[in-house]
């Protein structure tokens, strides 16, 4: 008989004798003892900001808002209008001031594990029952403390709600005690937080993110509130603060206008002075930071200044900005490819018909773009097929100007314009520089701006005006390969050409001499569109007062153009004209004269005695007959012109208000006083509203009404403009200028 085993009185814990077969061991911890509940406070990981700026009622809408049980608020702006997060931290302490039983936490929400660590501290914080069981859902237990409504109120802030496609529940992850798994999909946060943010009306919840479209799937729309950039007062405040005793200089309202008034720009820039002191200046910034881009991304990429954001966080606005575009990359590459193109043209102002073709990359992109329709359905219909195809496309763009407007990387106007911050574009071309990109895409810039912007034509002046800030923009943007380099040089043309129509010197030369340059090496010096460049470069010069250098540059091009096409040609006879006007701008009569009555001969027999052309140069003559005392000679040519321009091109046209002008100077000189005041007192009327105010035409047929009759007399007819010494450069009749039309050898 087998004897018997005992352990006596000290039997405990998993005891076995010969077992046969599996063993399946539960242990059964005691129950946790009761914790004494903690009081209130406000749980958030950064300390109260000493140097916060009031920014209007922008704290008050916060509270309006999440005062509403149950509320869920957003915060959304561009990354580094850092003011959502100071936002968000000020308004904790304040609810931690002025209710002191309420509970203030703090969710990191940047990823998934950050989150649910945030979960643990909360659960650590309240000591929810069971949180230390490691089976438990901890996520579910702090969602099940959260809506209970004995315990005390709460505020629940959730920042940086921005890494969607990040982060996701793996399938299965959310069984007891498997937590979150990161997956590289998109919308796991928002899958998790629509899943375990409680609706309860025992508290609020306050959410941070860049993107609207992220906060419009947490919050109603109505309680998304826009963070802008500050105000001028709130952000030399904020300047003032941050640089303490080196505050008061001149130049920090003019940084902080080139800081476009973004917070971290300002926090950033402080610091960086203030790290370097007394060798260093808000002075020396600002010329550092005005003097190229390169050294402006150097400056704007110092990581200092910034102790309450989180850890994860960089303090360069640069390199904010480009995580921005690297999230919009990866979930929509063809909106990357939108702003990669908005990014090279002037940030205010950008027309829709500038950027809807990125034919260049189009095709790539699309392709990685997702595709929401029946592959099994087809149409045979190509009419059919046209029409979803561009129906599609537009679809695809406006999809993609959503996504930007969601991240604040654009905003738009109600007449369908773009705008971008300066310090955006600049964050683009760099992060497009570093990835090799930069050149494709200031060709398709080139390329779309340089066929969209017309000749400086009067007809085209409308669309002119739009399209110029862009093409000054340009000037910069020069491109490497040969063809981008021709529809370069042609942008440039017919900017300097509006420019000069418009009567801007400085511009003009500035443009027409870079086409100049280029035109001369890529296409040779006898090329008709290096000699229409050479020609306006001459043009300009002669607006600025500089007729030797326009007399040298036309005389040039009309020795040239005489060989290669003829002395009858209408380039020839165009150079032959504008040297006549600057032969008369200098007083040299009889050489003037002899140009122009041999051009006006000639077009007469050619062209017709109605052509533009014809009526230019019989305007030319009769202001050079004028500046010799010949009245009569002029008055005549001068009536006809009018009378043909009011009829053939219209009373408005610039070139009926040239000979309106010098007419009333014929009438003038012969002391018909009344007939050359009303004719004078018209041309304003129509110059202020046709040129406008600042336009040097409009500017000297005022002064010389101011000088004929008295400053009094011209305020209704220029909008309380006011004339000073300095102004009037040209108290006298404007001459016809002709100039080749488009850079092309195309006839007049």
């Amino acid at each position: 008989m087998a004897s018997a085993i005992t352990f006596g009185s000290a039997n405990s814990g998993f005891q076995a004798g010969i077992i046969h077969g599996q063993v399946h061991a539960e242990f059964h911890p005691p129950p946790e003892p009761p914790e004494t509940p903690p009081s209130p406070s406000a749980v958030l990981p950064f300390a109260r900001d000493r140097d916060f700026v009031e920014r209007g009622e922008l704290l008050d809408q916060i509270h309006e808002k999440c005062a509403v049980p149950g509320s869920r608020t957003a915060l959304v702006g561009l990354g580094g209008i850092e003011s959502k997060s100071q936002l968000a931290i000020e308004y904790g302490y304040r609810v931690e001031e002025q209710s002191p039983r309420t509970w203030v936490f703090w969710i990191h929400a940047g990823s998934a594990a950050r989150l649910e660590q945030s979960y643990r501290d909360i659960a650590d914080y309240v000591k929810v029952r069971g949180r230390r069981d490691p089976k438990a859902n901890i996520l579910k237990l702090v969602h099940n403390w959260l809506r209970d409504g004995k315990n005390r109120p709460w505020l629940l802030i959730l920042d940086n709600v921005d890494n969607v496609d990040d982060t996701h529940y793996a399938p299965g992850a959310r069984s007891a005690g498997q937590g979150v798994q990161e997956t590289g999909a998109n919308s796991g946060i928002l899958q998790l937080m629509s899943m375990d943010l409680p609706q309860s009306q025992n508290g609020s919840i306050l959410i941070t993110s860049r993107s609207k479209g992220i906060a419009v799937k947490l919050a109603e729309e109505r309680d998304v509130i826009a963070v802008e950039p500050m105000a001028q007062s709130h952000a030399l405040t904020l300047f003032e603060k941050k640089l303490g005793t080196l505050g008061g200089s001149e130049y920090i309202a003019e940084l902080a206008a080139a800081l476009e008034y973004m917070p971290l720009a300002i926090v950033q820039s402080a610091a960086y002075v203030c790290q370097r002191v007394p060798r260093y200046s808000v002075r020396q910034y600002l010329e550092d930071f005005r003097k190229s881009d390169r050294k402006k991304t150097s400056l704007l990429n110092y990581e200092g200044g910034q102790l309450r954001r989180d850890w994860e966080a960089r303090n360069s606005i640069i390199i904010t900005w480009q995580i921005s575009f690297e999230h919009v990359r990866r979930s929509w590459p063809s909106a990357a490819d939108l702003l990669s193109l908005m990014s090279f043209f002037d940030r205010q102002g950008i027309p829709e018909s500038l950027v809807r073709n990125r034919s260049q990359t189009e095709g790539r992109h699309r392709s990685q773009e997702p595709l929401d329709r029946d592959d099994d359905e087809e149409n045979g219909d190509e009419d059919g097929e046209s029409s979803m195809s561009d129906s599609s496309e537009n679809d695809g763009f406006e999809d993609d100007v959503q996504v930007l407007r969601n991240y604040s990387l654009i905003s738009i106007n109600t007449d369908r314009i773009f705008e971008m911050h300066a310090l955006v574009q600049l964050a683009m071309r760099k992060w497009l520089e570093a990835n090799k990109l930069l050149e494709s895409w200031k060709q398709q810039y080139v390329k779309n701006l340089s066929a969209a912007f017309p000749s400086g034509e009067y007809v085209n002046w409308k669309s002119c005006q739009v399209l110029f800030p862009h093409a000054k923009s340009a000037i910069t943007q020069r491109p490497r390969t040969e063809g981008s380099l021709n529809e370069w040089a042609s942008l440039m043309y017919n900017a300097a050409w509006y420019a000069w129509a418009r009567g801007n010197a400085v511009e003009a030369v500035q443009l027409s001499k870079v086409s100049m340059e280029v035109r001369k090496k890529m296409l040779g010096q006898e090329h008709m569109e290096t000699l229409s460049s050479i020609g306006m470069v001459g043009l300009a010069y002669n607006l600025g007062g500089r007729w030797k250098e326009a007399e040298e540059l036309h005389v040039g091009v009309m020795e040239t153009t005489k060989r290669v096409l003829s002395e009858e040609h209408p380039d020839t006879l165009t150079c032959m004209s504008n040297l006549a006007s600057i032969y008369s701008n200098q007083g040299r009569w009889k050489e003037a004269e002899e140009l122009q009555v041999g051009v006006m001969e000639t077009t007469k027999r050619v062209l017709g005695k109605e052509h533009p052309f014809t009526l230019n140069s019989m305007g030319n003559l009769a202001s050079t007959y004028r500046k010799q005392g010949r009245w009569k000679e002029a008055e005549e040519l001068q009536v006809g012109v009018m009378e043909i321009r009011k009829r053939v091109l219209g009373e408005e046209h610039p070139s009926t208000l040239t000979i309106m002008n010098n007419l009333a100077f014929t009438w003038k000189a012969q002391s018909q006083d009344t007939k050359a005041v009303n004719l004078i007192q018209e041309c304003i009327r129509l110059r202020n509203r046709v040129l406008g105010v600042d336009h040097p035409d409009t500017l000297s047929s005022s002064a010389v009404l101011a000088k004929w009759q008295g400053p009094e007399t011209i305020s209704f007819v220029t909008n309380n403009m006011t004339i000073t010494k300095e102004e009037p450069k040209r108290l006298n009749e404007v001459s016809d200028h002709v100039i080749p039309s488009k850079s092309k050898r195309k006839r007049i």
